[in-house]
């Protein structure tokens, strides 16, 4: 019974536009993951284990705690490190000024400063350079320390967790 609860009140989030503070739900039911996935995006670009949130919903500043930095990579490809505070402005389709996220590009750590949806997919941008990915790869969480490469073992949590594969490499946004 709690879940049909929990699952009508995301619906109500939703469906309500996402900077209004009257929706009529209570917040605590929600998780870091259903903020995002309310805004348009796929739960997977955070990775398992956001422990808390904060959100203002008149300003769309946007905060997820985690017990400490996150780091793993993805297909070998790309590292990724989140500190344990992110943030950022949240908009339906938008996070902007993204702060605590960053990628590792050839030999430099760059900042992740912007997360976009466009159609079928998901716009990573550190300033000067962007990449674009196929929405579907985030579908599922990435774990700290292993990415989507887990073995299966404790401390494995499949049913959250960015299955994929790369699309584009990071390239110029000129």
């Amino acid at each position: 019974m709690p879940s049909i609860i929990i699952f009508t009140s995301l619906i109500l989030l939703i469906s309500s536009p996402p900077l209004t503070t009257a929706n009529g739900g209570d917040d605590d039911n929600f998780t870091a993951y259903d903020v995002i996935e309310s805004y348009g995006f796929p739960k997977g670009i955070l990775p398992i284990g956001v422990t808390g949130y904060e959100l203002d919903k008149s300003t769309g500043k946007f905060k997820a705690f985690f017990n400490d930095t996150c780091s793993f990579s993805l297909e070998g490809t790309y590292d990724l490190r989140y500190k344990s505070t992110i943030g950022g402005t949240i908009s339906k389709g938008r996070l902007t000024n993204l702060t605590g996220v960053s990628v590792k590009v050839w030999l430099f750590w760059l900042n992740i400063v912007e997360v976009y949806v466009t159609d079928d997919e998901l716009g990573f941008s550190v300033g000067i350079a962007s990449a674009g990915f196929p929405i579907g790869n985030f579908e599922m969480c990435p774990q700290c320390g292993c990415g989507m490469d887990c073995d299966g073992g404790v401390g494995s949590d499949r049913s959250q967790g960015v299955r994929g594969s790369r699309s584009n490499s990071f390239v110029s946004s000129v």
